[in-house]
């Protein structure tokens, strides 16, 4: 009788156990699973309703904490700027770091312009205590990256030994409105950041094969020629560059500086071929340059 009450105890005994162990074990992995968040931070132009993964959860601008993980976010402007075109698009939050999304949301898509970015710990130990690393993609690709009003080369790009602190990041590509942020960055950090850029509706579109035209006078026996001439404008960096194809992915021919005017050989959409040198060719961005009659 007494061996009996005791297998029982003993039973009894082990079931306790194994509850209290599955409930440690489920307390352990709820904490696990909560502290496991990151931050997002997103603001757009006109004010917003965000959505993610299609639950709406405030409006912008808004900043929480979130569990880490992809998601789907969705910007609706309100009802007082109907004009505003919706967007999506998709974000990754990442353990104890903070996710960015800025939107200026234009008519449609294409005129819609942003930047998402993210900050995480570098993959490798930087070689210096002060300094981080910046990474840049561009919508559409092969935009031009300046960091500080210094061209640093095309999108996708990598920049590492970034010294820590606030800099100012510019896109441009020739027929999209230039895009500027400031970026701060961290000492062993790196801040990736993918910029969207929003069309040029007032980009010049037309193209033409001859620069030189013929404009008869009153007198039947004389004709004058005039030149197009093609002026450059200011620039961010103080020059713009000469390039040997209508592409900023073309090499550089030359630097030519504002106020300069030179001959205007050929023209396509957002590209002005030049002669400068007095017989060298080669293409400059009509964003930064102008035509004017000589």
């Amino acid at each position: 009788m007494r061996k009996s009450t005791f297998k029982g105890k003993l039973i009894l005994l082990t079931v306790l156990v194994f509850l209290f162990g599955l409930f440690l074990l489920g307390k352990f992995l709820l904490f696990s699973n909560t502290t496991e968040l990151g931050e997002i931070n997103i603001i757009s132009t006109p004010q917003s309703v965000v959505y993610l993964d299609r639950i709406q959860v405030g409006n912008t601008p808004l900043q929480q904490k979130i569990k880490v993980g992809d998601y789907l976010i969705k910007l609706i402007p309100n009802k007082e700027a109907s004009q505003s075109a919706t967007w999506q698009g998709k974000i990754k939050v990442y353990k104890n770091a903070v996710t960015f999304v800025g939107r200026a949301l234009g008519s449609s898509d294409i005129s819609t312009a942003g930047e998402i970015s993210t900050v995480t710990k570098m993959e490798s130990k930087p070689s210096r205590d002060s300094i981080g690393e910046i990474a840049v993609e561009s919508e559409p690709k092969g935009a031009l990256v300046y960091l500080d009003l210094d061209e640093k080369g095309v999108a996708p790009l990598a920049m590492s030994d970034v010294p820590k602190g606030t800099h100012e990041l510019s896109i441009f590509l020739p027929g999209f409105i230039r895009r500027t942020t400031k970026i701060n960055v961290e000492a062993g950090f790196r801040t990736s950041t993918t910029v969207k850029l929003a069309i040029d509706l007032l980009a010049p579109k037309e193209s033409t094969k001859s620069a030189t035209i013929t404009d008869k006078s009153k007198n039947a026996n004389s004709s004058v020629a005039k030149s197009i001439m093609i002026k450059i404008k200011e620039t961010p960096t103080g020059w713009l560059r000469v390039r040997s194809e209508p592409s900023v992915n073309a090499s550089e021919s030359a630097k030519v500086n504002p106020g300069e005017s030179y001959v205007l050989v050929e023209e396509q959409p957002n590209w002005y071929k030049i002669l400068f040198n007095d017989e060298q060719e080669g293409w400059v961005a009509a964003q930064y340059s102008e035509k004017i009659e000589q």
